[in-house]
């Protein structure tokens, strides 16, 4: 048996031997910091037993692989702790993720307190470095085995487990748990851990079964990492949207109106409104669309039509039943199908082709309840949709025309490089998810990644996440907690036109089914809104800020002179207001600093003799006294330019 190893030598062995031997045979010192052994770029539990050539790393607690294995023993750590503090608690599946690990158990919710308790029995149990070993049992003693221990949940897995699969158990100073691995050697190995947080979890995933409470946390190999990564979730607490985006009152939740439906406050309104009319300008304006506004409901007849009634009536509100009513009505969840009625109102010829419709809509959809949070994912909202229909021959073109829109909507708002693109595929293994043939799909998803691929455009493709009738590029950005999110969506339509009947006179005269591009330039207004305040921590470009500029008068006696400067700011488009209150200016300045304004004017004797303003900015912080002309004029040109100024923090 040779095994090559990661510099390109090679151990030759006339028997079988575990990963953890050969490291031992390698170097002592390599065995005591190995955590797993990658197999042919495979990551594999050091008790591995290898029995024919192969390629093997010896990953150490340096490399960051480890941190899956280091992670994974962590989350059987923080399990074993649960049970000695909470015997009752059933435990369930628990494994590493990207920024740490999780549990589940079925058990009481867990308190801050508790977390904190169940940390200090974690370390315990690595102090007291217990050796954790590996076993397998046979189907039948297995779910013996756990049925004794009074797990039910564990029970089920190994029920669900492929007949010939191997059953393995990991052991760790007599705490024993269902496992495929891989785990370190023992329970020292883990050196900086930190419980987070806890949550509701549904077993599964399936809403409709059990309610179980989820453990989070995060393991590092050193504890300078550890202190690194608690200061990056500070951070991401910070700017959760969710919490500073109530704090900024941009919106906010009504338990009597409901959840996943935000009220959108002054604030956030405005945001939003500035958005939304730069969009429909800049799509009607520059790239030539049409504008449309259909209605927010239909009848079923429309869904059945278009598929969606077959395909996602479950994500949809449904008012009527239909056994007992004449007429069932839903609440739209896109707006595809109208657009397409709009078009087959007229007769149109090749020469009409491309027609691009855009509408700005609010649609609904059903969302579960455990999905929903902040403004990210919500039951009402509304995007920037749009429907080209194309010849077939337009197709790429037109194409290649939505991604740079959506390129250049990105770039505007200063979030190009925070995003991932997917070439989103459909899965022939699960046909009955999808309409049309298996080489119309080959062929779409061709035409895409070529397009990308022209494009120079980076992507990952995902298997399963097409629509129903075309596969799409999904543009994703994550949030402050690492969760991905889709921001903007291109879908690649050859299906539908069949189904509406939707045609356009050729050269010759004939009739010809055209293609549909589906498409956002900037996705959800109330998912754009919480990826900005996430990414600005609330501090907005000031074209997008509600409140631009404030005027600060020192005195009452300057409150004249004030309003003027406010006037002026207005009439040049500029969203201002005037602080009047009989404060301090310190304490105005302060307050102006912690609203996240981008100006503050400040205004006394000396600026009102001379039509003067002291300007105060959070990007150089005190800029001195300038002509009321000038600042006016400067600021135009920046909200003009959709401008996103650095900040000097050495300013302040």
């Amino acid at each position: 048996m040779k095994i090559t190893l990661k510099d390109g030598s090679v151990k030759e062995y006339n028997e079988a031997k575990s990963i953890i031997d050969i490291a031992s045979d390698i170097s002592e010192g390599l065995a005591r910091v190995a955590c797993a052994g990658e197999v042919d770029g495979e990551l594999m539990d050091l008790r591995t037993v290898l029995d024919k050539d192969c390629e093997l790393n010896i990953i150490t607690a340096a490399d960051p692989k480890a941190l899956k294995v280091i992670r994974h023993t962590a989350s059987h750590i923080l399990a074993e702790a649960v049970k000695r503090l909470f015997p009752n608690a059933k435990v369930t599946i628990g494994p590493a993720i990207e920024d740490g690990f999780y549990y589940d158990f079925d058990s009481d919710p867990f308190s801050r307190e508790d977390l904190d308790r169940i940390e200090a029995e974690m370390k315990k149990i690595i102090k007291e470095g217990h050796e954790i070993t590996r076993f397998t049992l046979p189907r039948q003693e297995a779910v013996k085995f756990m049925e004794e221990k009074g797990e039910p949940y564990k029970v089920e897995l190994i029920q669900d487990l492929p007949e010939d699969a191997e059953i393995s158990f990991y052991d760790q100073g007599g705490f024993v748990d269902l496992c495929a691995g891989p785990h370190l050697m023992n329970t020292k190995g883990v050196k900086a851990f930190k419980l987070t947080s806890s949550s509701m979890a549904y077993w599964r995933g399936d809403s409709n079964k059990a309610r179980l409470q989820r453990i989070y946390g995060t393991a590092f190999n050193k504890k300078e990492e550890l202190a690194e990564h608690l200061e990056k979730l500070e951070d991401a607490k910070r700017r959760d949207h969710n919490k500073l985006g109530r704090e900024m009152e941009l919106f906010t939740t009504v338990d009597v109106i409901g959840q996943g439906l935000p009220l959108l406050m002054p604030k956030g309104a405005k945001i939003i409104q500035k958005m939304q009319r730069w969009i429909e300008d800049l799509e009607d304006n520059e790239w030539g669309y049409i504008r449309t506004k259909t209605p927010l409901m239909a009848k079923s007849d429309l869904y059945k039509i278009s598929g969606h009634w077959d395909h996602y009536k479950e994500g949809m509100f449904v008012m009527g039943d239909e056994e007992t009513d004449k007429e069932v009505f839903a609440l739209r969840p896109m707006t595809c199908p109208f657009q397409y009625y709009v078009y087959k109102a007229t007769q149109h010829s090749y020469r009409d082709l491309p027609l691009r419709y855009g509408e700005t809509s609010t649609l609904f959809r059903n969302e579960d309840s455990g999905e929903m949070h902040g403004l990210t994912r919500v039951r009402q909202f509304t995007i920037s949709e749009g429907h080209l229909i194309v010849r077939p021959d337009q197709m790429v073109e037109e194409f290649k025309g939505c991604l740079a829109l959506a390129k250049y909507c990105l770039t505007t708002l200063g979030v190009e490089e925070d995003v991932t693109y997917h070439l989103s595929k459909w899965d022939p293994n699960n046909r009955e998810k999808y309409i049309g043939e298996p080489e119309v799909w080959e062929q779409t998803e061709q035409h895409i990644r070529d397009i990308l691929t022209e494009l120079e455009i980076p992507f990952v493709e995902d298997v399963g996440e097409a629509a129903f009738y075309g596969p799409k590029v999904d543009i994703n950005a994550k949030n402050v907690y690492g969760k991905e999110d889709t921001m903007i969506t291109i879908q690649w339509d050859a299906l539908l036109a069949e189904q509406f009947d939707m045609y356009f006179i050729d050269q010759n005269g004939d009739k010809v089914r055209p293609y549909i591009i589906h498409r956002t330039s900037m996705g959800c207004y109330e998912r754009t809104l919480a990826w900005l305040v996430e990414k600005y921590a609330g501090k907005f470009p000031t074209w997008l800020c509600p409140e631009q500029v404030r005027v600060l008068p020192i005195s009452d006696k300057y409150e004249a002179y004030a309003e003027e400067v406010r006037k002026e700011l207005a009439k040049a488009g500029i969203s201002a207001t005037c602080d009047n209150r009989s404060e301090k200016i310190g304490f105005k300045i302060r307050e102006a600093r912690l609203d996240k304004l981008p100006y503050m004017l400040v205004v006394g004797q000396q600026e009102a003799e001379n039509h003067t303003v002291s300007v105060r900015s959070r990007f150089e912080g005190d800029e001195g006294a300038k002509s009321l002309d000038s600042f006016i004029a400067a600021v135009c040109e920046e909200i003009r330019n959709k401008t996103i100024r650095k900040e000097n923090v050495q300013s302040e």
